[in-house]
């Protein structure tokens, strides 16, 4: 015998039989008075006014990124990462004895990193010989994050950090229309003429 009580399940719905049998039929002749609500359920309509079109904010679509570290939590990284550069850096400097210090990280150094990827995307740098690869729409991408750098960095930088930085875009943007212009023109260009004889 197991321990598992037993239970019973009633069914408290009526059926349509039940019901049938339960309820006493009106006469067919009698009809109900407009003022008495007919028996049942009835269909209830009600005007809805369309509710005017809600914008949802853009910070509500942005995926949900987890809590920011804390302070104690970013201070710690900080030194650790400083730790592992220098210990790095002596080991370089071990195998290397010729090779000084490493000089800071720059914001000039970000602006040129930029510059190198995008011109390289664009075929820069190819060796003599071998056919450029160009990744157009990488090189693309690239001189949009140079855009969104000096758009947010308005104001912030030293006068020449924002010279370098609007030189450097300046040179890119002409090398992507130059890169553009020519895959445009050989795309549209009308195939040669049949040699004469030739069919």
């Amino acid at each position: 015998m197991s321990d598992t009580p037993k239970f019973e399940v009633i069914d408290r719905r009526k059926f349509k039989a039940e019901e049938e049998h339960e309820t006493p039929q009106a006469p067919a002749e009698t009809v109900p008075e407009p003022s008495e609500p007919p028996a049942g359920p009835r269909l209830v309509v009600t005007e809805s006014k369309p509710e005017p079109a809600t914008t949802v904010p853009e910070e509500d679509l942005q995926p949900e990124l987890p809590p920011p570290p804390s302070a104690e939590e970013s201070r710690e990284q900080k030194m650790a990462y400083d730790t592992a550069a220098q210990r790095l850096e002596e080991l370089v400097r071990a195998q290397n004895p010729g090779v000084g210090p490493q000089p800071p990280v720059t914001f000039e150094n970000l602006v040129q990193q930029f510059y190198v990827s995008a011109m390289i995307q664009m075929g820069a740098g190819t060796q003599e010989g071998q056919r450029p690869r160009v990744d157009i729409l990488g090189a693309r991408q690239t001189i949009d994050l140079m855009s969104v750098l000096a758009e947010k960095t308005k104001g912030n930088l030293t006068e020449a950090e924002d010279r370098a930085l609007q030189t450097v875009l300046f040179e890119v943007r002409m090398a992507f229309l130059e890169l553009t212009n020519m895959i445009t023109l050989q795309g549209v260009q009308a195939p040669p003429p049949p040699m004469p004889g030739k069919r």
